[in-house]
């Protein structure tokens, strides 16, 4: 790959970007890339999820191997944000045909540790580099550009994507290919468990007679303070369930990190309980928000239910 200074007084050079994903978190990521001067051409399975994009300057493709090479157009970089590892394997062989040495992959999905090892190592067989790059931010971070990226790649590589990455958020090398994806489970992990917990709390506090909402701001600010408390803990009080971060995600996420916890010889019990949880969620609210972790916790307690407000669920 030809190397790029990250020195921000350096000239800013517009990239050719094949984006491979534009649902929920791909198109307003796209539309950062855009707004940052690059060059875009996309493909998705539903093209209409393309149209915003192309309203603001990107080509759709009508397959992932035209997005990469099309004409004279052929892209740099190919960036995957796609629902799970087999997918990501899948269209990449789509779109292996239009393959050329010097691009680099960049996937930025949630999969597991072992998908990307084997798309780095066959990536690296046909010359190409690659970057585990999974994000954490929602919705909302991918269209503020303050996404948290976690990048498994080797050094040099991460020196020549980093300018593209910070379009997108705040890119961090965490270590070699694979490392990316361990350290979003990781993430996962920790958000998928926080937000049953303050499913909890909150319940509790309504059980016992407390006002939920003043035990929420309450506990902010001291040690239980948390992104999750701020922000799923008022979704819950609101009983707001349009998905930011999808239950059937955080499911995924979850059985990702047992089979990480597996590889690793490790045994983790609450994250055995939470996968448990968020699998039994996923058969009845699969495309609510994670947040809705409180509906499934309100089933478990027949007759207990947080707040008066009407549920607010996708269609």
């Amino acid at each position: 790959m030809e190397q790029t200074s990250t020195n921000s007084n350096m000239a800013f050079r517009p990239r050719r970007i094949a984006l491979l994903g534009t649902g929920l978190m791909g198109q307003p990521m796209g539309l950062r890339l855009l707004a940052a001067g690059h060059q875009l051409h996309v493909w998705n399975r539903t093209a209409a999820k393309a149209a915003m994009l192309m309203q603001h300057g990107a080509v759709l493709a009508s397959d992932p191997a035209q997005a990469v090479a099309d004409g004279e157009w052929q892209a740099e970089l190919i960036i995957t944000m796609l629902d799970s590892g087999p997918i990501v394997a899948q269209v990449l062989e789509q779109a292996a045909a239009a393959w050329r040495k010097g691009m680099c992959v960049i996937d930025m999905s949630s999969s597991r540790q072992s998908e990307a090892l084997e798309l780095s190592a066959r990536c690296e067989a046909n010359g190409l580099a690659f970057a585990d790059a999974p994000v954490s931010g929602g919705v909302a971070g991918a269209q503020a550009g303050t996404l948290a990226i976690m990048v498994g790649a080797r050094s040099e590589v991460f020196a020549e994507l980093e300018p593209v990455l910070q379009a997108m958020g705040r890119p961090a090398l965490v270590g070699p290919p694979g490392s990316g994806q361990l350290a979003k489970l990781c993430n996962q992990l920790i958000v998928g468990g926080t937000i049953q917990l303050v499913a909890e709390a909150l319940l509790l506090a309504q059980a016992g007679g407390a006002d939920p909402a003043a035990v929420r701001t309450a506990l902010r600010g001291g040690f239980a303070e948390s992104r999750i408390l701020e922000l799923h803990g008022q979704r819950m009080l609101e009983r707001n369930f349009i998905p930011g971060g999808q239950v059937k995600t955080q499911a995924k996420d979850m059985r990702n990190i047992q089979a990480a916890a597996s590889d690793a010889g490790l045994q983790l019990p609450a994250t055995s309980l939470i996968a448990q949880l968020f699998g039994e969620l996923e058969t009845y609210r699969a495309t609510a928000d994670h947040s809705a972790a409180l509906l499934h916790l309100e089933r478990l307690n027949a007759g207990l239910r947080l707040g008066e407000a009407v549920d607010r669920l996708p269609e």
